[in-house]
């Protein structure tokens, strides 16, 4: 069994049934949950979520109301286990972006790879490959990637 965390980009196609790329992110999660690998949420991730999915359309959003946000949560945390936030990530992270010279907002994704490393997840299903690219430690997989595979 492997583990994957779910990156922002993948769980808000996920959850959102009119993105052109929702069949192919629900694919890749099925995929993954029918050969026993393992799907995984951190609280950075929802808060992305959330942020995207209540801000305005015209802001490149959802435009979703606070309860139907919360309700799409409640349902991811009731389908994914949510790491714990561990006193590991914060160090990890700092080392990370210290080393690699890594600034503005990419520092996000840095702070999954350090939530990942923390707790020894390994691979990462994402729409943005090239944001992970700072560490050889953890195998980025694009959704697409998993469409040549057989379950």
């Amino acid at each position: 069994m492997t583990r994957y965390l779910l990156d922002t980009n993948v769980v808000m196609r996920f959850c959102n049934a009119s993105d052109v790329q929702h069949r192919l992110a629900t694919d890749a999660i099925s995929r993954l949950l029918a050969q026993e690998d393992e799907c995984l949420l951190t609280a950075q991730v929802l808060v992305e979520f959330w942020v995207v999915a209540t801000r305005p359309v015209d802001v490149n959003g959802l435009g979703w109301t606070v309860e139907q946000v919360r309700n799409t949560i409640d349902q991811l945390l009731d389908r994914f286990p949510l790491l714990e936030e561990t006193s590991q990530i914060f160090p990890t992270w700092l080392n990370l972006v210290t080393n690699s010279k890594v600034i503005g907002k990419r520092t996000h994704d840095v702070r999954l790879i350090a939530t990942m490393l923390a707790h020894g997840i390994t691979h990462l299903l994402t729409f943005n490959s090239s944001d992970f690219a700072i560490t050889s430690s953890i195998t980025v997989i694009h959704p697409q990637g998993l469409a040549s595979f057989e379950a």
